[in-house]
């Protein structure tokens, strides 16, 4: 893989050192930040491809940083956190984040993470088709670009976002499972992902449909799945 630059963001200097460590011996570059404000800093300065967010952070938190970083950017963002409840990750997952690790993590796990999102990133077209672009009913997805429209009106997706509706337009019309979608875009075993298909799913509804109570595109089949109508 090659070298990437890496914003890691804690005001745990142990956790911030430590997890440096790992990422370091996968060849990447490793900036640090001790909270939000930090981390905003850094990112006019450098150019950085992927951040690992904690959530509890002084001065600004992760979630505050993270919708920032968000009305500019699109890079991977990984959220770190000491708390495992559900509401903590549907939060993260809302305000934009792409992935979320729960304190105390494998660093092994951590780091496979890392490497999946980069190469989701950096390598948006992952599934062959002949023509960059596809359509469906005015909602227009470029691989190529990794730009998509609705009625003429570019739209702004984070790379797990492209990553499923890329998924779903490509085939059009068939329901796919939330582990189908699950092993096809994050690229792992589907174990128990919670909320975080659904998630996602409703970000890319309600950026896409007029009325998300009332979608024209992304539907869903009750008891099976998600499905783009033809």
């Amino acid at each position: 893989m090659e070298s990437y630059n890496v914003l890691v963001v804690d005001d745990d200097d142990e956790i911030r050192d430590a997890v440096e460590i790992y990422i370091k011996n996968e060849g990447f570059k490793v900036y640090k930040a001790k909270d939000g404000i930090d981390a905003l800093m850094l990112l006019e300065e450098k150019e950085i491809h992927l951040i690992i967010m904690d959530i509890m952070m002084p001065k600004m938190d992760g979630i505050r940083a993270t919708f920032k970083i968000r009305e500019k950017r699109n890079i991977p963002i990984i959220m770190l956190s000491a708390k495992s409840e559900d509401t903590d990750k549907i939060l993260g997952l809302n305000i934009g984040a792409d992935d979320y690790v729960t304190k105390p993590f494998n660093p092994l796990e951590l780091t496979a993470r890392v490497k999946s999102q980069l190469r989701r990133y950096t390598n948006l077209g992952m599934y062959k088709q002949t023509v960059d672009e596809i359509s469906v009913k005015g909602l227009i997805l470029n691989k190529a670009s990794k730009i998509v429209t609705v009625d003429g009106e570019e739209i702004r997706f984070t790379p797990i976002e492209f990553g499923i509706l890329q998924l779903l337009m490509e085939n059009a019309g068939r329901v796919f499972s939330i582990d189908e979608i699950y092993e096809r875009v994050w690229k792992e075993p589907y174990y128990n992902a919670d909320n975080t298909v659904s998630v996602h799913i409703r970000r890319i509804r309600e950026k896409i449909e007029i009325n998300p109570k009332e979608p024209r595109y992304l539907k869903v089949v009750w008891g099976i799945g998600y499905k783009i109508e033809k």
